[in-house]
């Protein structure tokens, strides 16, 4: 409006006409808003909305020539309104009005278009998070079950007091477990001690047929590790690996960095023979990783040629926050 008027700057009264022009643009701008808004609620076509809207601009900026007459009219410079020039002079006010239209709706279509983004990232952090708690509260019954099985199997073999050393621990270990806040990843530390509790499980029940190794670095106790990540596999070195053999069994377990990446390594003796890389452990734990950390994780499972088999975990390194 400002650029098509200079042509008038020499006209003493050019300024109050433009401040008229443009405080009634802005005037029409509330209910021109209001307009546009309610036929996006209803959904219109853009088509029939642009139309509409062509329309009542042009209806507002002769409404705003109108005006400028009467004004005209007031202050001496007209003696009464020139109907055929009414349609003068339209292109600052109307193009105006269609350039705040076409903003407005630009505007509109962005913002919805992040909501709609927003709430589909909802959606799926929902999904996902959803799905890790099932996968983790998984983790649970599958060893309680197996546990609980164990026990059965030294009352059987009437040794009482194994398989009451063995039901002290699995309490403590499920008590452990239960006093979790439910967050899906907690530090090393926190893993390697909820581990330690299971582990005294599986002790009391193979007694000196399990020699176990445990290697991670005090610099890395406190990086940040999937809640019960090492349970379900050394719950399946020991039960398809380990307690099989009629002679004792090692099990190690390395945790060590690389680079930007936390490798985990879990070996373990037994017989070379199919072990279940798709049962609920291992697929449990490949899940899990797939969900927290996508293309950055890698489970690589098999067995050595040492004769062992080795499950290798390899996920982005990163230490816990600590709070304020």
């Amino acid at each position: 409006m400002l650029i098509l008027g200079l042509p008038a700057v020499s006209d003493h009264y050019i300024v109050a006409f433009r401040t008229l022009f443009l405080v009634a643009c802005l005037l029409w701008l509330i209910p021109l808003t209001l307009l546009q808004r309610a036929m996006w609620r209803r959904e219109w076509p853009w088509l029939r909305m642009g139309l509409i809207l062509l329309v009542v601009t042009y209806a507002m900026a002769l409404t705003n020539a109108l005006l400028g007459q009467s004004f005209g009219i007031v202050i001496g410079m007209e003696t009464g309104y020139q109907w055929g020039r009414l349609a003068r002079g339209l292109d600052s006010c109307w193009l105006a009005l269609i350039a705040f239209c076409a903003v407005h709706a630009m505007g509109g279509y962005y913002l919805s278009l992040q909501q709609v983004r927003l709430h589909l990232a909802q959606a799926q952090g929902a999904a996902r998070d959803a799905e890790l708690r099932a996968l983790r509260l998984q983790v649970n019954p599958h060893f309680l079950f197996n546990s609980l099985n164990a026990v059965s199997a030294l009352v059987s073999a009437q040794s009482n007091r194994e398989a009451n050393r063995m039901l002290a621990s699995l309490s403590d270990f499920l008590r452990a477990t239960l006093a979790h806040d439910g967050r899906h990843e907690h530090a090393l530390a926190d893993e390697l001690a909820l581990l330690d509790a299971y582990l005294a499980v599986e002790k009391a029940r193979l007694g000196e047929r399990l020699r176990l190794t445990m290697k991670a670095g005090p610099d890395l106790l406190d990086s940040v590790v999937p809640y019960l990540i090492l349970q379900p596999l050394v719950e399946n070195a020991i039960r398809h690996g380990i307690a099989p053999l009629s002679t004792p069994g090692r099990l190690d377990i390395l945790v060590e960095r690389d680079g930007q990446r936390l490798l985990i390594d879990v070996r373990n003796d037994g017989r070379r023979q199919p072990q279940p890389g798709s049962g609920i452990g291992l697929a449990n734990v490949k899940e899990r990783l797939r969900h927290l950390y996508g293309v950055e994780q890698q489970v690589d499972a098999g067995w050595g040629i040492d004769g062992r088999f080795q499950v290798r975990i390899a996920m982005p390194q990163r230490a816990m926050e600590v709070g304020p």
